[in-house]
């Protein structure tokens, strides 16, 4: 079996490490690199003993080297990192996963940009299970047209540095589209004082964070007398990495393009 080489960025992250298990037992995948900031006090160390199973492959700053010997590169850090990366995976045709949320429009134009030479899944959730419910949001948007008041509530951990979350944004995309709206033009982010009576078309979006929240996330749909609520709720983060492997596997044989979970999952 020709197994998928993957590099990992911020593989000593909390996601990084679970990226790590993931790909250390998936029969099709090896580990062939780990990535880490040059500040960082594990440099030098054997990535796999930061999930205890020691795997011979050292944790490194030098972006060039990790990525002459994969196929593949995950990535769930910050923007600014993974653009650095994506610079390097476009120069080396290496494939690229991005699981990084908090990207400005400008940037997204340049791993659009960066799609004409390599292939990409750029997702704001990796997990299948959240995917499901983007369908299943699709569905209910286009029944729940009129007469419904829609809310998007997330919760995240402490640690998580934007708000809402990609996939609350994604979920508030998914029901405007479905339900003919522009989401800029019609979400609100957050309620004080006196705001009025609330307009039929406003999708409104509520951020909790705290402790160690995976991810939370629910869609309410509100009606005269009834309320229809969608959820999802991680327990960990292994969903998000066995997606992501998922996805390497989907563009395993590509050359290039710009691709998203929907097209890993075929629900389009």
């Amino acid at each position: 079996m020709n197994k998928i080489k993957f590099a990992i960025a911020g593989s000593a992250g909390r996601m990084g490490r679970t990226l790590i298990e993931a790909v250390l037992a998936a029969p099709d995948a090896e580990l062939a690199s780990a990535l880490e900031h040059p500040s960082s006090p594990f440099i030098g160390k054997d990535a796999g003993e930061l999930v205890g199973a020691p795997c011979g492959v050292d944790i490194s700053a030098d972006i060039d080297a990790a990525l002459s010997k994969v196929d593949c590169l995950i990535d769930f850090t910050r923007p600014e990192g993974t653009l650095e990366h994506l610079a390097v995976c476009r120069k080396r045709g290496v494939h690229l996963v991005i699981g990084t949320t908090g990207f400005s429009g400008e940037q997204k134009t340049l791993i659009e940009q960066a799609s004409a030479d390599i292939a990409i899944v750029f997702a704001p959730n990796m997990a299948v299970g959240v995917n499901a419910v983007f369908k299943l949001l699709d569905v209910a948007a286009r029944i729940l047209n009129e007469g419904y008041d829609v809310e998007v509530i997330e919760a995240h951990h402490r640690h998580k540095v934007d708000a809402p979350s990609g996939t609350a944004l994604r979920m508030g995309e998914v029901v405007a589209d479905a339900m003919g709206r522009y989401l800029p033009e019609c979400a609100v982010y957050g309620r004080e004082g006196h705001t009025g009576e609330r307009p039929a078309t406003q999708i409104g979006f509520s951020t909790i964070r705290g402790g160690d929240i995976v991810g939370d996330h629910t869609v309410l749909f509100a009606g005269t007398g009834e309320r229809i609520e969608i959820t999802h709720k991680s327990a960990s983060r292994m969903p998000y990495a066995q997606g992501a492997i998922r996805a390497a596997r989907f563009m395993h044989g590509k050359k290039s393009g710009l691709f998203d979970m929907q097209d890993v999952l075929n629900l389009r």
